[in-house]
């Protein structure tokens, strides 16, 4: 990678027309992006360094600038170079919420994160026409990775065809729940390493481009049932139906008793934490990153605890009790 780091010098010389620039790495993430903080003059600039035959700036472009336009604190685009991938914006800080939470930080960090989210529903759906649709092909494609990439590849295991069959119906049922629910943008990625807290306009929202139009309950457990922090049920439901009512009041959600709400939001978090642990799994056999098994065995829990608690999730339950 020296080559991609000269040239990326190189190019934040052009662009900001001086040199003596501090780059640092300041993070990297699932994909192929790496991010780099950038400072000089007193100023501090983060650059995305995209790939171009691996990613696209595009997405990321556009998401950024609707969800500026909604008022969110996302990281404005200053200077794009599609061709190298190269993109710098502004800087939100270097405080993810994840290293922020505790017991004290929780219940304001939460309350400020559920009302950028419903910002987000109401002001940034509008431009649904921006947005891939998140339909039943991507829901049960999700899925797949699960039983791929974690089943298959990762434990070694030759399913059944009673076992296959199980899987399917109930990632049918998932798929439908989710469609059964109202429409709204989803961030995709709403969760405790991709919000930064800021001192004014908290929180900073990060690694949106992957943003689709569907359930409007899928943010909702990114953030609540996070993949990488856990909190008791019992208050994980109540922040969960107090999201509802505030919805309810916003207009973003109809008629929806709390009953079929948490329904929604656990079966959406069963779809969501069946994806990550396929993802988890393909970072390490694929990619070659397996930081991410450890967070197998949270997000996995979330799914043995819901599927315990609902009878037509039973052949999910009765798959993963065999596989402890």
């Amino acid at each position: 990678m020296p080559q991609r780091v000269e040239e990326l010098s190189r190019w934040l010389e052009q662009v900001l027309g001086r040199g003596g620039l501090r780059v640092a790495p300041a993070s990297a993430d699932a994909s192929f992006r790496r991010y780099f903080r950038v400072e000089g003059a007193g100023e501090s600039r983060i650059v995305m360094d995209a790939p171009p035959e691996k990613e696209n700036t595009a997405p990321f472009i556009v998401i950024s600038r609707l969800l500026d336009e909604a008022g969110l604190n996302v990281p404005r685009v200053l200077e794009a170079d599609a061709a190298q991938g190269f993109l710098l914006l502004t800087d939100l800080g270097a405080q993810p919420y994840l290293a922020a939470l505790d017991e004290n930080s929780v219940e304001a960090l939460y309350g400020d994160a559920l009302a950028a989210l419903l910002a987000m529903q109401q002001r940034a759906s509008s431009n649904a026409d921006a947005l891939p649709s998140y339909d039943e092909k991507l829901l049960l494609a999700e899925m797949e990775l699960f039983r791929h990439w974690y089943l298959e590849r990762h434990l070694g295991l030759a399913l059944s065809a009673a076992q296959q069959q199980a899987l399917d119906e109930v990632f049918a049922l998932l798929a439908d729940s989710a469609l059964a629910q109202p429409r709204v943008f989803v961030h995709r990625d709403y969760h405790s390493r991709n919000l930064m807290v800021t001192p004014a306009h908290n929180p900073g929202i990060l690694d949106f481009q992957d943003a689709v139009y569907g359930p409007v309950t899928y943010d909702l457990v990114s953030l609540l049932r996070d993949c990488y922090i856990a909190w008791p049920r019992e208050r994980v439901e109540g922040w969960a139906l107090r999201y509802l009512r505030e919805a309810q009041a916003a207009g973003v959600v109809a008629d929806c008793d709390e009953a079929t709400w948490l329904r929604w939001f656990d079966w959406m978090g069963v779809q969501r934490h069946l994806k990550a642990t396929g993802i988890f799994a393909r970072l390490n056999l694929r990619d070659a990153k397996p930081g991410y098994l450890g967070d197998i065995p949270r997000t996995l829990g979330y799914v043995r605890e819901v599927s315990g608690r609902y009878a037509e999730l039973d052949g999910l339950n009765a798959l993963l009790e065999e596989i402890k």
